[in-house]
């Protein structure tokens, strides 16, 4: 199997947290939530403050991944 063959396996294999990872994701989601619930109260309701949401969730994903695959991208 190459090394990009690897990264694919992995990036699509469940990762089941170890360690302090799910200690991370918890204040991951709650620090981000802070900021999530800061930008509702103090940005006008529109399509730029519903992105700047979105953006926050994406966020949330995309580092939430870098945690749990933080192997698979070591190969």
């Amino acid at each position: 199997m190459t090394p990009e063959e690897k990264v694919i396996e992995g990036v699509f294999t469940y990762h089941k947290p170890h360690g302090r990872q799910m200690a991370i994701y918890e204040e991951l989601r709650e620090k981000t939530k802070v900021l999530a619930l800061y930008t509702m109260r103090h940005c006008p309701k529109n399509v730029d403050r519903t992105q700047a949401i979105k953006k926050l969730r994406e966020f949330v994903m995309w580092a939430n991944s870098s945690i749990a695959n933080e192997e698979v991208f070591q190969l």
